[in-house]
C-alpha cells in the first residue's frame, strides 16, 4: 500500500547493520538505501515549494520498506533524527508510520510518503524503524542518512 501523511514522533537504537547506498522505481534517483537484517529501506526526497513559505522549507520523502528475508515482520515504531543547516537537531519518535504498523510477509514491500518542515533550506534526516519478527524478536532497521536540499535562487 502507498500512503501519505505527516511525520510524527519516532524511536531510537541502532543494532547490527549493513549499509549500502541506493530503488523506488529508478535506482539512480534514490537518495538513500540501507539493508539491515534482511529489511531494505529506500528513500527518495524532494523540496516541496508549494507547501513552503518564507522561513520554513517543507520537504517530502517517500520510503519503501521491503522484507528480503524468510520471516514475516511488523514495523512497530519509528525514530527520526532531523538536522537543519545549523546542525540543530530534532528527534521524532512514535508508533508505526503514518498511523500504520504494516506487516510485511517475505518478499512484500510497504511504501509511504510523508513530509518534514525545516527552518533552513538544507538539512538531513536519518533514523531507525523498530521491527518485530513473528516469533517476537525485536530488532532495529536503519534508515540511511539523506540530504534535504531546496534549490537556491539567485536574483
Amino acid at each position: 500500500p502507498e500512503r501519505t501523511g505527516s511525520h510524527g514522533q519516532p524511536p531510537s537504537r541502532l543494532g547490527t547493520i549493513t549499509v549500502s547506498v541506493c530503488l523506488l522505481s529508478d535506482p539512480s534517483q534514490l537518495d538513500a538505501e540501507a539493508v539491515t537484517d534482511q529489511i531494505r529501506v529506500e528513500v527518495l526526497s524532494r523540496h516541496s515549494p508549494e507547501n513552503s513559505r518564507p522561513g520554513e522549507w517543507v520537504f517530502e520523502y517517500t520510503v519503501r520498506i521491503t522484507n528480503l528475508g524468510r520471516e514475516t515482520v511488523q514495523l512497530l515504531s519509528r525514530h527520526w533524527i532531523i538536522s537543519d543547516a545549523f546542525e540543530r537537531t530534532q528527534e521524532v519518535e512514535g508508533p508505526g508510520v503514518i498511523g500504520e504498523q504494516p506487516v510485511l510477509a517475505p518478499g512484500a514491500s510497504f511504501k509511504y510518503s510523508s513530509w518534514c518542515p525545516l527552518s533552513t533550506p538544507t538539512g538531513s534526516m536519518r533514523g531507525t524503524y523498530q521491527m518485530v519478527r513473528t516469533g517476537g524478536a525485536q530488532f532495529d532497521v536503519e534508515i540511511a542518512p539523506f540530504a534535504l536540499r531546496a534549490p537556491y535562487n539567485v536574483h
